[in-house]
């Protein structure tokens, strides 16, 4: 596990936290409470936002009641799930019902799975993978990964570029209108543009257009280290990582002093807990290009490691 760790700017968690509550009991045990949401209120309406942010409030602090009255101010999917949830114990039929009426969401094979979970029932590792299938490209399926591969980080590595999307200030935009103009801007243009885009796509957990923007770019860009380890980084899977290690293995002997293609392999061994040849091709990055952006990223997440115990 990497709990503690810092991965892309977050804490880790393993996925059995983000699952369920500290003192859980083991899968196949009833589990005590009301089970976890897993909601991606950024894909939802505005309106929608408006109406469930306070309702998930509610949920995640034990309110179930009042939650359940905010969830039934919505009619979208998500609101049936989160008053389903909020009803629980005894709500797994309404579950198991909406899986049966929506058997192509990602959103709901998801919880399903957590709702047989927590109920101690069988069908939950399918259900998962029934997520995952239905909807590889969703925040969804991600998560399902994340439960059905407790032992690597939670998520999918992001691309750590020296083209960085804006934090705020004059020029920021809402996330979907960002990723509109993200994806103009990348259409036929410069390697920036391309990877701001594949990045922002990472961000919005869209996997597999993020690997076919990655791809387009190494097509058109086969010199340039940044592009192709693009390309290794959107391949990786938690199911088969390596075909992500196949690239970036090669392009550390094509380009020996790139602190990118160090710094990913560095990234990827940690995302799945191989801390020792992590730490060494971290250091390599910073070796590689003293100052640069990637190295700093590199210099904080071994002194994060340090403060792990790990480092």
């Amino acid at each position: 596990m990497l709990a503690g760790v810092v991965v892309a700017g977050a804490a880790v968690l393993s996925a059995e936290e983000i699952v369920r509550p500290a003192g859980a009991g083991p899968a196949g045990e009833v589990q005590e409470g009301a089970p976890r949401l897993s909601l991606a209120l950024g894909l939802v309406s505005e309106a929608d936002a408006q109406l469930l942010g306070p309702a998930v409030e509610a949920y995640e602090a034990g309110r179930l009641r009042q939650a359940a009255a905010l969830f039934a101010e919505s009619d979208s999917l998500e609101a049936k799930l989160g008053a389903a949830f909020a009803a629980w114990p005894g709500s797994l039929d309404r579950v198991e019902q909406l899986g049966a009426l929506y058997p192509r969401s990602a959103l709901v094979q998801l919880h399903v799975g957590i709702a047989r979970f927590w109920a101690g029932r069988p069908g939950a590792v399918d259900a998962w993978r029934e997520a995952q299938n239905v909807e590889p490209d969703s925040p969804y399926a991600v998560r399902a990964g994340d439960l059905l591969h407790p032992a690597f980080a939670p998520g999918l590595p992001i691309l750590v570029s020296r083209a960085r999307l804006p934090a705020g200030g004059p020029g920021y935009r809402p996330p979907q209108e960002q990723l509109q103009a993200l994806r103009e801007g990348a259409k036929d243009g410069p390697l920036r543009a391309r990877l701001l885009y594949g990045v922002a796509l990472q961000g919005a957990g869209r996997p597999v257009s993020a690997r076919g923007v990655y791809s387009a770019a190494a097509r058109a860009f086969p010199d340039e280290p940044e592009a192709l380890v693009a390309d290794a980084v959107g391949r990786y899977t938690k199911e088969r990582p390596a075909a992500a290690f196949s690239r970036l293995g090669p392009l550390s002997k094509r380009f020996p002093r790139s602190a990118s293609v160090r710094f990913h392999l560095g990234l990827l061994l940690l995302w799945q807990g191989d801390v020792g040849p992590a730490r060494r091709q971290l250091r390599l990055a910073q070796e590689a290009e003293p100052g640069s952006f990637v190295a700093r990223r590199a210099s904080l997440y071994l002194d994060e490691l340090e403060q792990a115990g790990t480092g």
